[in-house]
Parts: C-alpha cells; structure tokens; sequence
C-alpha cells in the first residue's frame, strides 16, 4: 500500500505484543486512560467489558506487555490460584465465564491474595462484573466494588482505520476503494477484520492477483460477509 492509498488516521498508537498497534478511538478511550493509570488504581480490580471484537483482548495484551502481567486462565485456576509469581498484576479474560464454570472460590482467593501483597487484577468481560451471576457474597461485595469500564462497539472510522493497517502491516497494496467497499458490507469487529485481511492476502497470493474489489467480493462471499 503506497500512501496514496491510505486513509487519514486520526488515533493515536499504542504498541502491543507481536509489533502491532492499538487504535485509540472515542469508544475505547476510557478504558485506556484507566490502564494508563495503573498501578495507580483506586482498589485491587479493574474490569474493562464489551462486546465481542471490541478490542477487549488486545487492550489486555498491551496491558501485560506494558505491566509484566500474567495471565490466568481456567486451567490455572483450578490447579493453583495462589501459585507464587512474582508479576505485580494478572489479566483474567472472559472472567464471567470463570464464574459461570464454577471458579468463584479460587477467583476470591485471588483476589484476596493480590489485595493483600498490592497487586492487581485486570478483569475482561462482555458485561460489568455487576451482571456476572455471582454466588459468593464475598466475591461479589469485591466485584461489584471494582472499578469498571466499558468499551463500545468499533464505529466505522476506527475499523477503517484498523483495515488500512492490517493491509499496511502486510506490505499489501490495495485500490483505494477496497477499504470503502469491505466496510460497507463486514462486521464491525476487530476479529472480523482480522481474518479477513489474512483470507484476502492467502486468495491474493494463490491467484496472482491485485487486490480488487472483485476479488475481494470473492472472498467476502466466502465468509458471509455481504451486508450492504
């Protein structure tokens, strides 16, 4: 993509994990200030939430890139909540899922536990700890007490901008009405972008072909992606 063909991006930049970047857009701007904030949090807590492909996962990314937070996960939850680490935070995606598979009683002990040493939790989820279906009252009078966050739903400036430089990350060049085509008609995701950016770089490649609408169309079709 030459910089003829680029949109105007008015985000600001934030490196990630595996040399990407995260778009700070309006939507997403609360969420940020907060982890910019880190460790400087009113309580042990934070929880960010959102739809799906909002960016919840790359936020958490940039997040433990930034702090040298760990992350916990099911697995390590059922085995050893109180395992001895020596990060100052620990990310827990899609923790009302956790809730919902029964892990109330080693999420409280973590929680105590960082509480007790000055660490923090990072907490993603699509809806506000508020809404998870708690059952503990100790683990909910904490919950319901952390700060939370919401990040909207990506509007079309930010996963325009998100495409451009999917493209752009994969030296891709592209005719200036692709990126205009495919946000007419694609789901206002992140992850949607993402694979089809790749989808459309593998069809590219095996066909020897230029990026164009009509192939792109192609490609689209195959993934459903035909909202006008």
């Amino acid at each position: 993509m030459n910089g003829g063909d680029q949109l105007p991006l008015a985000f600001d930049h934030r490196p990630s994990l595996g040399g990407n970047d995260f778009l700070v857009a309006p939507g997403n701007r609360a969420a940020v200030a907060w982890l910019d904030r880190w460790p400087d949090w009113p309580g042990p807590a934070l929880a960010v939430h959102g739809p799906a492909g909002c960016g919840k996962t790359h936020l958490a990314q940039v997040f433990m890139a930034r702090s040298g937070a760990t992350a916990v996960g099911a697995d390590t939850l059922s085995r050893d909540p109180l395992a001895e680490t020596d990060a100052p935070a620990c990310v827990i995606e899609d923790a009302e899922a956790l809730i919902e598979a029964g892990l109330e009683e080693p999420l409280l002990h973590l929680y105590n536990r960082f509480h007790e040493t000055g660490g923090h939790l990072l907490l993603t989820a699509r809806r506000p700890p508020v809404r998870w279906p708690v059952r503990l009252p100790d683990l909910a009078s904490r919950l319901n007490a952390a700060t939370a966050v919401d990040i909207g739903p990506p509007d079309d400036a930010l996963v325009s901008a998100v495409v451009v430089k999917l493209f752009a990350d994969r030296q891709l060049r592209v005719e200036p009405d692709v990126v205009p085509f495919m946000l007419a008609r694609m789901e206002r995701s992140f992850d949607t972008a993402r694979k089809l950016v790749a989808a459309i770089d593998s069809a590219a490649l095996a066909r020897k072909r230029n990026i164009t609408v009509p192939l792109v169309s192609q490609v689209m079709q195959g993934f459903g992606e035909t909202r006008s």
